[in-house]
């Protein structure tokens, strides 16, 4: 079947972006391995077209910067524990992916040679050649950045086609659909409109960036079984962000 699908792929080297709270599960905090094996079964179904990927993924299962700084700590000594809680995420995800067989690379870009590799672009772009998935933590490794801007950069150093943003819900919407009925969803959407309406996408940064490299943005819901693949193949509901 994956041979029969393999050329109505649209795009053939993406990254997947998600929160660090798409972990929990039911949960309130941490990891939920049944979940995480969930997803990366996800991934896997994409893999298995051939697709490269690579993928972000969020800290705020753990620790978030800016809710520490709110309670008074230092905001750059906040974001920097933020930064450390995607690398545990990013653990997690590789142990369930190579659980698969899917051969996956942790990339840091605070270095810690001890669990995974530092943030080299040329050597991460062998390892998509190769198949590999990359998984890049520690943000940008700096602060004030967020791993919504973090992923839009890794996105284009790896000339990526396209941003999967992986969410609660299956798109863009111009209110929140669990709190209003009448929520309209978008099936394309600026990035412009995105900034001036605060669809709450991705921050303005990440957005700002996006725009600036024509790099499109594709929300869809993470809880939809197979829609990951599924849009790749031309089908399911999700907003596309660009132009």
């Amino acid at each position: 079947m994956s041979a029969e699908a393999e050329p109505t792929v649209k795009y053939k080297r993406v990254l997947l972006k998600i929160s660090g709270e798409a972990l929990m599960g039911d949960q309130g905090y941490g990891l939920h391995p049944p979940t995480v094996a969930r997803i990366a079964r996800e991934v896997k179904t994409v893999h298995d077209l051939g697709v490269e990927i690579c993928m972000v993924i969020g800290g705020g299962n753990i620790f978030r910067g800016l809710a520490g700084a709110a309670q008074g700590m230092e905001r750059t000594t906040a974001d920097y524990m933020g930064m450390l809680a995607t690398v545990m995420n990013a653990l997690g995800m590789q142990a369930q992916l190579e659980a698969l067989g899917i051969h996956t690379r942790v990339i840091s870009a605070i270095p810690m040679d001890q669990v995974c590799e530092p943030y080299i672009r040329r050597r991460a772009v062998r390892h998509l050649e190769k198949k590999r998935i990359c998984i890049f933590a520690a943000g940008t490794g700096n602060p004030y950045f967020t791993t919504d801007t973090a992923a839009t950069l890794r996105a284009n150093e790896m000339n990526c086609e396209a941003i999967f943003k992986g969410t609660k819900v299956d798109g863009v919407y111009d209110k929140d659909p669990k709190k209003f009925a009448d929520a309209k969803r978008y099936d394309q959407v600026s990035y412009d409109e995105c900034l001036q309406k605060n669809l709450g996408v991705m921050d303005a940064s990440a957005i700002a960036l996006a725009r600036d490299n024509n790099l499109p943005i594709i929300v869809f819901s993470l809880d939809e079984p197979g829609g990951f693949r599924g849009i790749l193949a031309g089908q399911g509901t999700y907003t596309t962000v660009k132009g």
